[in-house]
């Protein structure tokens, strides 16, 4: 009724509606207010203070709290939360949210876990791994033949980026220089979606292939992760962990395992 009347409606065509009289509505205008409504008032304006205070960043849990703990005013966790909603009250969450973007280009999936392979430069797989050193965390990805697990091409850098996996794909190029139609495939990680990893996929002739999306299995079952970091320890073996106190002290990133 409140809420029609104040919309500009006649009394007595929103009491016909509603199916009420017109003298209980006039009298529930004219009763006061019950002890429950003056304070759930109250505690709304106190609410309000409370996440003012705050910079607007205080949840129900920690209005609550200050009520309590701060001001002594005995109020549950439910009541607070529920004026706070009535009221259109909001805090900030602690933890940001973040969406995963998808790539810009996904490729099928051209291998189906089928990787064994008869001859070298038929299917390349491809994967990033995450290496931790005293000077931080660096990120190795490399390119390995199916055929002979052999890496044909990494690149190092201190961010998984889609310059490093398209390095990585560039020395494998200049190493194998493929003829036939070779299939690199990848997860469907951002860096393989790229339009600069695409691209110089397809400018050497070769042929992107991605797995499934949110499985393991591609990068398990098929020469990817397990291989990927057993041989990129070897890399590190071999000189590569002085690339990486030289990427740290200043060399430009996406320089190191870049194909001459």
């Amino acid at each position: 009724m409140g809420v029609m009347a104040s919309e500009g409606h006649a009394v007595q065509v929103a009491c016909r509606v509603l199916g009420v009289s017109a003298s209980g509505y006039d009298a529930w205008r004219k009763r006061p207010r019950s002890p429950r409504a003056v304070r759930e008032a109250w505690l709304t304006d106190r609410l309000r203070a409370v996440h003012a205070a705050s910079r607007g960043t205080y949840g129900a849990r920690r209005v609550q709290a200050e009520l309590v703990l701060g001001q002594g005013i005995v109020v549950g966790h439910q009541a607070v939360e529920r004026l706070m909603r009535i009221a259109g009250i909001r805090g900030l969450s602690g933890r940001p949210r973040y969406r995963k973007s998808a790539p810009q280009a996904a490729a099928t999936d051209r291998v189906g876990r089928q990787f064994a392979r008869e001859a070298p430069d038929q299917l390349w797989v491809t994967d990033i791994t995450e290496h931790p050193t005293r000077e931080g965390k660096v990120y190795c990805a490399v390119v390995l033949d199916a055929c002979s697990r052999r890496v044909v091409g990494w690149s190092i850098d201190a961010a998984p980026t889609a310059a490093l996996v398209t390095n990585a794909l560039s020395m494998a190029i200049e190493t194998r220089r493929p003829a036939g139609p070779t299939v690199i495939h990848s997860d469907q990680g951002t860096p393989y979606g790229s339009w600069a990893f695409t691209r110089r996929a397809q400018e050497a002739g070769l042929l992107p292939s991605m797995g499934a999306v949110g499985t393991c299995f591609d990068s398990e079952n098929g020469s990817g992760r397990p291989l990927a970091s057993s041989l990129t320890r070897a890399s590190i073996d071999h000189g590569v962990l002085a690339l990486t106190r030289r990427l740290v002290a200043g060399v430009p990133s996406g320089t190191i395992g870049r194909a001459a």
